[in-house]
């Protein structure tokens, strides 16, 4: 069967001597996998649509298997800037991962795919990677099923008298229930208004966002957390992206 989508390359694997096996982020099709012959030869014509998180029009064949194979594509942006500037590349890898390991194939992709498409055009127009990355963490969350309580004591229900964000317990935690919940995991009610607003916002609508530089790293400090303990899979995307923020090459202001 020949399938004609728009797609956005959120992994792209070396196959054999000259060949590459791409995963597509479609509008249409979910995940798709679609392999490229001859695209590591010099002058391949479709080099380029193999590149990590290139939006085009993919023409492919698939038979009975899961893999199709490229007939054509034409390339609607390149996203260059996202792998010639390593920060940028970073982020942008560690959200490719994360919707590759959260779709599924044939799986309805209209959202997320929406989703991260404005999220790499945000990095292209210079918003701060690191909320902008957060942003789009919340948008999967919401997606996924597993998105934190941010409205009402995620203990005991309460909608008054909230202290802030827990999230080992996963969500708004109110003064009575606070000690329930470490000290070193609780974030102040300032980042749980933040994330209330990042629950409400589209990244196809997403405005220019600055953010102190000791509010992103409380910011990071509790996404990273909630991630780790509800979400629980470590991307390898991540941790070069930590080590990045450790030595202080990521460009934390964006």
């Amino acid at each position: 069967m020949l399938y004609r989508v728009e797609g956005i390359v959120i992994r792209s694997m070396d196959y054999g001597e000259g060949n590459k096996i791409i995963t597509l982020c479609t509008k249409s099709h979910g995940k798709a996998g679609v392999l490229v012959r001859g695209a590591k030869k010099v002058r391949s014509r479709h080099a380029a649509a193999t590149q990590l998180f290139t939006f085009g029009e993919y023409v492919f064949f698939r038979g009975m298997g899961h893999i199709g194979t490229l007939n054509a594509c034409e390339i609607i942006e390149g996203h260059h800037t996202l792998r010639e500037r390593l920060h940028l590349a970073a982020y942008a890898s560690y959200v490719a991962e994360l919707v590759d390991k959260a779709l599924h194939d044939e799986e309805a992709g209209g959202v997320m795919f929406d989703q991260l498409l404005a999220y790499l055009r945000a990095l292209d127009e210079g918003k701060d990677a690191q909320v902008t990355t957060h942003l789009f963490e919340m948008k999967l969350l919401q997606r996924t099923g597993v998105a934190p309580e941010l409205h009402a004591c995620v203990v005991c229900g309460r909608e008054d008298g909230i202290a802030g964000f827990g999230w080992r317990l996963g969500g708004a935690i109110c003064q009575r229930c606070k000690p329930k919940e470490h000290a070193n995991f609780i974030a102040n009610p300032g980042i749980l208004a933040l994330l209330q607003r990042f629950e409400q916002t589209d990244l196809r609508r997403l405005g220019n966002v600055t953010l102190k530089p000791d509010t992103k790293l409380q910011l990071r400090a509790c996404m990273r957390g909630y991630m780790d303990t509800h979400v629980g899979v470590r991307l390898k995307s991540l941790q070069f992206l930590e080590q990045m923020e450790k030595y202080d090459l990521a460009d934390l202001d964006g």
